[in-house]
């Protein structure tokens, strides 16, 4: 048995005259919780579009299950789906939203009734098979909606931006029950999102999308800590970023002139002396010390600019160099005021080779 359940291969669609997805490939595995995540515009909602069946690809060929699919009626793929608007029924009561998809299939009534109550067992709704939508809180209805998408049993669960209508703290529990009921089933899922943390919350493999292109695919870590390019490090997190030249390579070790600073990174292949190069810190890598601190390698003379209390972090901008404003987010415990002298270690420094201007 292959060991994918989704495959788009070179899939092309265009809206007059704008490309919407630009030959995607892209594979996802038997059990796997994949994430599509990108800006607004990025091709993700037509990639699962086209999985769908409501619209068509222009190009290229998208395959569930080995099976080539697509040609083929929406109703006949086999797919559960959750909505953003949680789009349930408010006539209805939750054990009849969550029987639809099953009355419709013409299940027996008997057998019906037990999967609606497997359902709702897994969604921890057992409760509130007699309530209608509007009793219900936006979590609730959410819950409802995942439960009627997984009741017929699909071979692939989507989800569609389904936590976009709630606020923060629902969300949040949200993304935690999403990733335990799709775990417990062992089904494959496809997550659409713009949202940077339920991707890296939920995800077995991230997807990041950018004008219909496939940009970076990997595991959450791998993403967030080697991003490949600037677009994916300014989408997946917070950044820094300064633009200098390589001054020397030793080895494993290269010294680059940024703004007045000399910072030691690790070497880029087929890089040499005064190449361009993008350096990248996160904000939450960055140290900030006393100033009486020692001289040392990556670590520099910096004055507080401004602070945000943001709980148990201090959020502060910094001005270092020949006018270089960095973004640090550091334990509140110990503050720093603005005006204050400090000096700031960077333990760790990612680069790419920057265009020739």
């Amino acid at each position: 048995m292959s060991d994918a359940m989704i495959e788009f291969r070179e899939v092309t669609k265009r809206y007059a005259g704008l490309v919407a997805n630009d030959r995607l490939s892209l594979t996802i595995r038997r059990g796997e919780l994949m994430t599509l995540l990108g800006p607004s515009g990025c091709g993700k909602t037509t990639a699962l579009r086209c999985l769908t069946g409501t619209i068509r690809p222009d190009a290229g060929r998208i395959l569930l299950d080995g099976r080539d699919v697509t040609e083929v009626a929406t109703h006949q793929r086999e797919l559960g789906m959750v909505f953003q608007n949680f789009a349930l029924f408010p006539h209805m009561t939750v054990r009849d939203n969550v029987g639809f998809p099953l009355m419709i299939r013409n299940l027996r009534k008997e057998a019906r009734a037990t999967r609606v109550q497997e359902a709702l067992r897994l969604v921890r709704l057992e409760g509130y098979a007699e309530h209608y939508p509007r009793q219900l809180s936006g979590g609730q209805q959410q819950r409802v909606g995942l439960a009627r998408a997984l009741v017929y049993r699909p071979k692939v669960l989507l989800l569609d931006e389904p936590l976009s209508n709630l606020d923060a703290k629902l969300r949040e529990e949200m993304r935690f029950e999403i990733k335990e009921v799709v775990t417990r089933l062992g089904i494959t899922a496809m997550y659409v999102t713009h949202d940077q943390a339920e991707a890296l919350a939920l995800s077995d493999r991230v997807a990041i999308m950018n004008r219909g292109r496939l940009q970076q695919l990997g595991t959450p870590e791998e993403i967030y800590e080697t991003p490949n390019s600037r677009f994916v490090a300014e989408f997946i997190g917070l950044s820094n970023f300064l633009e200098g030249r390589v001054a020397s390579v030793r080895g494993a070790t290269m010294t680059v002139t940024a703004s007045g600073l000399s910072i030691h990174t690790p070497s880029l292949p087929e890089v040499a002396p005064g190449h361009k190069v993008l350096l990248f810190v996160r904000p939450n890598e960055i140290e900030i010390l006393p100033a009486a601190t020692p001289a040392d390698t990556n670590v520099f003379p910096a004055r507080v600019e401004k602070t945000t209390y943001l709980g148990d972090t201090m959020d502060y901008r910094l001005m270092l160099g020949e006018g270089v404003e960095l973004r640090v987010q550091a334990d509140a415990r110990h503050r720093y005021g603005a005006g204050e002298s400090v000096r700031l270690r960077w333990p760790r420094v990612r680069s790419w080779r920057a265009n020739e201007e």
